[in-house]
């Protein structure tokens, strides 16, 4: 599902991948419980940052990859009931393969 929204500058549209809700020792964790997953899609790219010649910085990230994002970077939407977060690139720690 393609969401409504583009993102501008050097920011990102991200899909937060579902928690994990049994614990290392095999424990169900109540919802209240859960930590949000710090694993993302990437769903949509902003239109990149500038340097300071004016020249377009390209992502290092694409659109369906699965990325780490810091724990409180970015903004929570919801878009069609479902939530997603706009978030910086550089709040994108790293690329998972």
């Amino acid at each position: 599902m393609m969401a409504n929204i583009k993102p501008i500058g050097n920011r990102v549209l991200v899909k937060r991948l579902d928690a994990q809700e049994i614990s290392a020792g095999g424990i169900v964790l109540p919802d209240s419980a859960l930590e949000k997953p710090q694993e993302a899609e990437v769903v949509a790219l902003g239109t990149g940052g500038v340097d300071e010649k004016g020249n377009i910085i390209k992502f290092a990230v694409n659109e369906g990859d699965t990325v780490i994002i810091s724990k409180y970077g970015g903004t929570d939407i919801t878009l069609d009931g479902v939530e997603y977060l706009i978030l910086a690139e550089n709040d994108i720690l790293g690329i998972l393969s």
